[in-house]
């Protein structure tokens, strides 16, 4: 009846008000609509009203499928309902047609009692009168009606699942003292550093000292800094070899490692904050080892691990110092060490279980078994390969912009936009800025998608502006929509060397310079990969990709001598792939061509390596080109065939 659509819509409406105010309370996002509305419906039919708003609530659903309309995907389960007896209505005794006294309005009862009784008393009315001014309702006197029992529901009711729709964002790391009295504050941090202070004291690291007699102060007298660290490239290589030839990862972590090394020379510093000696408080430290925010603690560790593993058998790579290789006996041991965290690999389980016994022993280990975290790289190991991915690496980075509910972008730049020095306003604090291009800069370890626009990004940290602030949160919602998103190392593959190389001639928008770039592969593996803006200004696309040929030969020579070290010959001469006949042709002819007048260092340099076999250059078509994807913004379909193709997968195939 027409009557009824204001009262749908007022139901409508009374719905809508109470789910969006539930979840302004709850401080909820919209998306969670569908359980704030289920909500709404069920507070709404259990509130407690007249007898009035009741019958109105509780009309049937075929009555009124306007109520019930309601696009909701998941109902809160409603209790089982109650079984309803309803009587006659009382009779008096008097003769036939007597009026009696109008009936009652029905109690507020479920819309399923309402329902059958008010078809029970119409099926038992003979005549209304309505020359009465309320309605008269004249009933024919009628034998006692037996109980009616109302119909009950046959559907099977699942288990009530309370919903509570307060939620609260949490921080994904736990507070950090800025300073030592907020620090000695904390019950935990202050156990922290006792426990701290007592492995010093069992070290015998430092000894207590008059100040009189202090020649060296911390951080005056020593201005080198040393950091062993093994490079991104390294770690690859290491687990492909790894992956290749079915190798087992295990992964090692030094307690106090900077507490073990010794000092060559004489160095004191002050008593900590709230650990000063009781009977001495003006003493110095004397140290006798290294200590954790000390300058040559890095080195100090480093030199005696590294005479410990030379001890052992090890040798020390020469293309990177961070790597020890053993080969003895038939037996190949290779070890990553990046400061106190070690990664080792090696064609026999009894051997390295042997060497962890010893290092064991030696130092102080905590062995963390199968390699499956390391430099906030996740390393998820099958079958068909290994998957490396930094997904709590982003997840945090976006927590602290707070980009985690951003919209996602198919690609991290766009094409059309071109960044200058002097687009947008200047930022009036470039501290966020700056510190989200520091963090994107080592999400590249695994993501060489997004190479380019971190290079690009990069150029402006001196003085960016909210154009360039703008294109920075586009790459954070990118990285939102593709957090899963890694590196995949197929199990089977050939231990052959080749590379892309490409270069975008003039794209720079201010001073018309070029963007090298490359990608280094053993087999289908990436291992190394480079988007570099170039020096000067080339005066042709030939003047602008020999150079990137140039960088991309360095890069493979290093490579190579890098797999002999460790005893690994590629199958085949390596190859460079360039899209540009001109530089090809080049890298073979000994005569100048007449747009290649500048760079002549880069041209013997590749032509020395080309003539003695080191490397050979061949040409390749710019469909093929996976380089081309780290010199310039590209198209969305453009984009991610050309990720397909690198290597980047969102999971390890089955």
């Amino acid at each position: 009846m027409p009557e009824h659509n204001g009262l749908a819509e007022r139901r409508h409406r009374h719905i809508v008000e109470t789910g969006l105010a539930l979840l302004s309370h709850a401080s909820m996002p919209r998306s969670y609509w569908t359980y704030a509305f289920a909500t709404a419906v069920y507070l709404i039919n259990r509130n407690l009203t007249t007898e009035e708003s009741s019958a109105e609530i509780d009309l049937p659903q075929s009555s009124y499928p306007a109520v019930m309309s309601i696009p909701i995907t998941t109902q809160p389960p409603i209790p089982p309902p109650i079984t309803h007896t309803v009587p006659p209505p009382p009779i008096p005794p008097t003769e036939t047609n007597t009026p009696v006294s109008p009936i009652a309005p029905a109690p507020p009862l479920l819309e399923a009692s309402v329902s059958e009784e008010r078809t029970t008393t119409e099926s038992s009315e003979k005549s209304v009168s309505t020359s009465a001014p309320t309605e008269n309702v004249v009933l024919q006197q009628a034998p006692p009606q037996p109980l009616v029992q109302l119909r009950t529901s046959t559907r099977q009711r699942k288990p009530v699942n309370k919903l509570n729709l307060r939620a609260a964002v949490l921080p994904l790391t736990e507070y950090i003292p800025t300073s030592v009295a907020e620090a000695l504050k904390d019950p935990r941090w202050c156990k922290a550093m006792l426990e701290e202070i007592e492995s010093q004291i069992r070290n015998h690291t430092f000894d207590l000292s008059s100040p009189d007699v202090a020649s060296n102060i911390v951080g005056i007298d020593f201005h080198d800094t040393f950091s062993p660290v093994v490079k991104p490239a390294t770690i690859r290589i290491v687990l492909s070899v790894a992956v290749t030839r079915d190798w087992p990862l295990r992964q090692l972590d030094v307690n106090n490692a900077f507490l073990q090394g010794k000092l060559d020379e004489e160095v004191y510093m002050a008593q900590p904050p709230g650990f000063a000696s009781p009977e001495n408080p003006t003493a110095v430290w004397k140290l006798n080892k290294a200590v954790y925010g000390l300058k040559q603690a890095p080195r100090a560790w480093y030199n005696e691990l590294r005479t410990f593993l030379l001890q052992y058998g090890f040798h020390n790579s020469l293309s990177d110092a961070s790597l020890f290789i053993y080969n003895h006996g038939g037996v190949c041991l290779y070890m990553l060490v990046y400061v106190d965290d070690m990664v080792i690999t090696g064609n026999n389980v009894d051997h390295l279980n042997k060497f962890f016994n010893s290092l064991s022993s030696r130092f102080s280990l905590k062995d963390l078994g199968e390699l499956s975290y390391f430099l906030g790289i996740e390393v998820q190991r099958s079958l068909s390969g290994l998957l490396l991915t930094q997904t709590r690496y982003i997840a945090d980075l976006l927590h602290r912009t707070k980009m985690t509910d951003a919209k996602p972008v198919p690609t991290p730049m766009c094409p059309t936009t071109k960044l200058t020095l002097t687009s947008g306003d200047p930022l009036p604090d470039a501290k966020e800025f700056r510190a989200v291009i520091g963090s994107l800069q080592y999400l590249s370890l695994t993501r060489p998608d997004i190479s380019f626009a971190v290079n690009k990004l990069s150029q402006f940290m001196h003085k960016p502006t909210t154009d360039h602030w703008h294109a920075a949160k586009r790459v954070l919602r990118y990285l939102a929509g593709t957090i899963h998103r890694g590196l995949f190392l197929p199990a089977r593959n050939a231990l052959s060397l080749h590379a892309f190389t490409d270069a975008d001639w003039g794209g720079d928008g201010d001073d018309y310079s070029s963007t090298g770039a490359y990608i280094v592969y053993i087999g289908r593996h990436p291992i190394a990969w480079s988007s570099k803006k170039q020096k000067g200004v080339s005066r042709s696309s030939t003047e602008a990709e020999y150079p990137s040929v140039a960088a991309t030969t360095a890069e493979m020579c290093w490579v190579l001598s890098l797999l002999r070290e460790i005893g690994i010959k590629p199958t085949s001469t390596p190859a460079i792939y360039c899209d540009n006949k001109g530089a090809t042709y080049l890298s073979a002819n000994p005569v100048f061509h007449s747009r290649m007048k500048h760079p002549a260092l880069d041209y013997h340099f590749v032509r020395e390596r080309v003539q003695d076999g080191t490397i050979r250059v061949q040409h390749v078509s710019s469909d093929d080109q996976l380089a081309d994807l780290l010199t310039k913004p590209v198209t969305r379909a453009h984009f991610q065939d050309m990720c397909r193709k690198i290597g980047l997968t969102k999971g390890a195939p089955s």
